[in-house]
C-alpha cells in the first residue's frame, strides 16, 4: 500500500473505546494532528476554530463530559475527532452505528460536500445510496470493483449473476460430456487423445475453482399461538426523568392502541425515549400516570439493543439452546443446534465460540438466533440492523413482512423502515421547540412527507393568526383566519391518533 508524499488519513473505527473520558471539546481537539501547535503555539487559534466549527456542526457541548454520554452521543464525538483534521482520505467503519436518523442524514450532507476521498464500510443502505460513487465487493475471497453507484451496482450484480450462471451451466455440460468420454476407457488413452485427457483435467481444476457464492443467513420465523386481538393499549401515559435539577418529559397524555398484525416502527432522536417506550408497552416499566392495557396470550420476542440477552461466558451453541443440543422446529419436530445455528452462518467450530469473542455482526446473529428458536407472536426489535450486511438485512426484512404477528422495531434504518412497517410512532421536536409523540400511517418516508405538511401547515396558522392580531379592530379578517388555521391544519390529515405534545422543561 502506498500514499502519495504528504496526504493524510484518517479512521474511524466501529467500537467506542472504554477508556474515552474528558471535556468533549478536548477529546475532539485531539484529532487535530496536521497542525504542530506544540511547536507552533501561533496556530492554536486554527485548532481552536476547527474543534469549534465541527463541534457547532454536530450540535455537540465542548464543556459536556464524554463519560456521562449515551454509546449514540461518545460516537458523534469520536465522528468529530476524525472529521476535525480534515484529512486526505477518510476512511469510516459502520458509521451510522449508534447514530440517530437526524444525524444520518446531517452527516450525509457533510460527506457529499467533503472535498477528499471517502471510504466506508456500512450496513446503512439508503446511506450507501445517497453518498456512493463507487462499489468493492468482497466475494468469495475475491475483490470486485464496481464504478458506479448502489442501485445501478445492484442491477449490474444482477446481471452479471445471471450470465455467470448461464456461461457455468454450459461449461458444466461440456464438463459432464467430457467426464462421459473418459469412462469409455481405452479409446481416451491412446495418444491421439492425450491432448483431450490433458483438456479435461484443466476442466476439473477449472471447476474446483469456480468461486462459490457465499453463504446467505436462512431465517425462519417462529409463529406461537394466535394472540387476541388488543396486544397492548396506553391511555393518557406520562413518564418524565431527571436530568440533574430538571424533569423532562418523555411521553405526556400519550394514547395508542396496538392491534395483531401490526407492524409499528419507533423513530426518534438518541435518548429521545424509544426504548422507553417499548418497555411501557410491554408492561416491563409503569408509567408515573395513565393507563396500559396488554392482550391476552403475548408470546414475547424481545431483541435488545444492548445485547444483555447474551452471557459472554457461553459458547454460541451453549446460550442459543440452553445447553441442550436440539432446537424445536414448527410443527413439533426438532433439528440438532448446530444445524440450526449453520443456518446463520456459524460453522461447528465458530458455534463452540465463547460469545465475548464475538464480532458485533456475529453477536447481532446469535440474538437473532436465539430469538427465531422460540415461537413468538409478539417480536420486539430495538435497532436490529446494527452491524447486520446487507443480504442478512434483506432476508430479515422478507421474513418479518410474512410474518403475521405483531412486530414492534426501532431503528434508524430508513429503508428497512420503509420496507417493514405500516405505521410508525415519531418522537420529534417541531420548530417551535414543542417535544412531541405522534403517530402517522406507513414507514419512515410517508412520516416524513406528512410531518413536514404538519410543519408547513402549523407555520401558515401562525402566519394567520399574526396577521389577524395586527388588524384585531376588524373582527371578519379574524375571524375567518381562525377558521382557515383551523382547516390548514386538519388537512395535514398526517397523525392517525391524537398528538402528546410535552412542553419543554
Amino acid at each position: 500500500i502506498s500514499f502519495s508524499p504528504g496526504a493524510s488519513v484518517a479512521f474511524l473505527q466501529q467500537e467506542v473505546p472504554q477508556e474515552l473520558h474528558g471535556r468533549v471539546a478536548d477529546v475532539v481537539r485531539q484529532g487535530v494532528r496536521s497542525l504542530d501547535t506544540e511547536h507552533d503555539p501561533s496556530v492554536d487559534w486554527e485548532a481552536d476554530h476547527r474543534v469549534e466549527q465541527i463541534l457547532s456542526r454536530m450540535e455537540l457541548d465542548p464543556e459536556a463530559s464524554v463519560q456521562s454520554m449515551s454509546s449514540g452521543m461518545k460516537r458523534r464525538v469520536l465522528l468529530a475527532q476524525t472529521l476535525v483534521d480534515e484529512p486526505d482520505l477518510l476512511l469510516l467503519d459502520e458509521p451510522t452505528n449508534h447514530l440517530d436518523i437526524e444525524a444520518i442524514k446531517w452527516l450525509e450532507n457533510f460527506l457529499a460536500r467533503w472535498p477528499a476521498t471517502l471510504m466506508f464500510v456500512t450496513h446503512d443502505r439508503q446511506f450507501l445510496r445517497n453518498l456512493a460513487t463507487r462499489i468493492l465487493e468482497i466475494e468469495g475471497g475475491r475483490l470486485f470493483d464496481w464504478s458506479c453507484d448502489y442501485d445501478t451496482f445492484l442491477r449490474r450484480k444482477q446481471e452479471a449473476l445471471a450470465a455467470e450462471e448461464k456461461q457455468n451451466a454450459l461449461f458444466d455440460k461440456k464438463l459432464a460430456a467430457e467426464e462421459v468420454w473418459i469412462r469409455q476407457g481405452i479409446k481416451a488413452r491412446r495418444t491421439r487423445n492425450e491432448g483431450r485427457v490433458r483438456a479435461l483435467k484443466e476442466l476439473r481444476l477449472v471447476r474446483s475453482e469456480r468461486r462459490s457464492k457465499m453463504g446467505t443467513t436462512n431465517l425462519q420465523i417462529q409463529t406461537g399461538e394466535r394472540s387476541g386481538n388488543l396486544v397492548a393499549q396506553l391511555e393518557d401515559v406520562c413518564f418524565s426523568h431527571s436530568d440533574g435539577d430538571k424533569s423532562i418529559d418523555i411521553l405526556r397524555d400519550f394514547s395508542t392502541t396496538i392491534m395483531r398484525g401490526d407492524k409499528v416502527g419507533v423513530i426518534g432522536g438518541n435518548g429521545c425515549g424509544k426504548t422507553t417506550l417499548l418497555r411501557i408497552l410491554l408492561g416491563k416499566l409503569e408509567p408515573q400516570a395513565g393507563r396500559v392495557r396488554l392482550g391476552a396470550n403475548l408470546q414475547i420476542a424481545y431483541f435488545d439493543q444492548l445485547r444483555d440477552q447474551l452471557d459472554d461466558t457461553k459458547t454460541v451453541e451453549e446460550d442459543v439452546a440452553d445447553g441442550y443440543q436440539t432446537i424445536a422446529t414448527p410443527g413439533g419436530g426438532t433439528r440438532h443446534v448446530l444445524g440450526y445455528l449453520q443456518d446463520f452462518l456459524f460453522t461447528p467450530e465458530r458455534a463452540r465460540t465463547l460469545i465475548g469473542r464475538l464480532s458485533g455482526g456475529e453477536r447481532n446473529r446469535v440474538l437473532l438466533a436465539k430469538l427465531f428458536a422460540k415461537p413468538a407472536n409478539v417480536i420486539v426489535l430495538d435497532e436490529p440492523t446494527n452491524d447486520l450486511d446487507a443480504e442478512t438485512l434483506e432476508m430479515l426484512e422478507e421474513r418479518l413482512v410474512e410474518y403475521s404477528g405483531t412486530l414492534l422495531v426501532v431503528s434508524h434504518d430508513r429503508e428497512f423502515l420503509n420496507n417493514v412497517v405500516t405505521s410508525t410512532i415519531a418522537f420529534s421536536v417541531d420548530e417551535d421547540g414543542t417535544r412531541e409523540v405522534d403517530e402517522y400511517v406507513g414507514g419512515y418516508d410517508d412520516w416524513l412527507r406528512q410531518h413536514q405538511s404538519k410543519n408547513v401547515a402549523r407555520r401558515s396558522a401562525v402566519g394567520l393568526d399574526s396577521a389577524s392580531s395586527s388588524t384585531s379592530s376588524a373582527p371578519s379578517p379574524a375571524n375567518s383566519g381562525s377558521r382557515h388555521a383551523s382547516a390548514a391544519n386538519a388537512g395535514s390529515g398526517s397523525s392517525t391518533s391524537t398528538p402528546a405534545s410535552v412542553k419543554p422543561a
